[in-house]
């Protein structure tokens, strides 16, 4: 009986602890939320990338318009699928919003990301993560991921691929709060 209570207080020591970190790590996010991995209603984190037409990009912080940032390679299949939406959505709403459309590029080659943007004729700037490491900021696990940052800075959504539909509802519902 006395090793039961022994052990069931050592338990409740240890969970105890865990909630303390726990409670801690969260205090953390709140008070730095621009050092942590990307989140949504936290603000993205900052940025500058060379684009393929040489030009300096920069994310995070505000702006004069909110942002749709798309991490993509050539090689991947649902970048395929979603890039005509993308191209659709960008003139839909041109003016509005800025795209980037960022090219995780430790996985890819120059010449496939070029006959790709030629192919759908990317009509806004694509920037290249040469080493991945904005990627790996934002917590990319599988591409396409996109964030949708309002002018504010913040990340208002963290999407998949979705319909044009649903993408277009998205985006209209980031607009309307600006």
């Amino acid at each position: 009986m006395k090793k039961n209570l022994i052990v069931i207080a050592f338990v409740v020591l240890l969970a105890g602890f865990a909630i303390y970190q726990n409670v801690r790590n969260e205090d953390k996010q709140t008070l730095m939320p621009s050092e942590q991995a990307a989140k949504v209603n936290f603000l993205a984190p900052s940025f500058t990338l060379q684009g393929l037409d040489g030009k300096d990009y920069s994310v995070g912080g505000p702006r004069e318009k909110p942002m749709f940032v798309n991490f993509w390679a050539s090689w991947c299949g649902p970048c395929e699928e979603e890039a005509p939406d993308l191209v659709n959505l960008y003139k839909k709403y041109e003016g509005k919003f800025d795209l980037y459309a960022v090219n995780v590029t430790p996985g890819d080659k120059m010449d496939n990301i070029k006959k790709f943007v030629d192919t759908y004729q990317y009509p806004f700037p694509v920037l290249l993560d040469k080493q991945g490491v904005n990627a790996d900021t934002y917590n990319v696990i599988a591409i396409p991921t996109s964030f949708l940052i309002d002018k504010n800075g913040v990340i208002r959504e963290i999407i998949h691929v979705l319909s044009p539909k649903e993408l277009d509802k998205k985006m209209a519902s980031l607009l309307k709060e600006e």
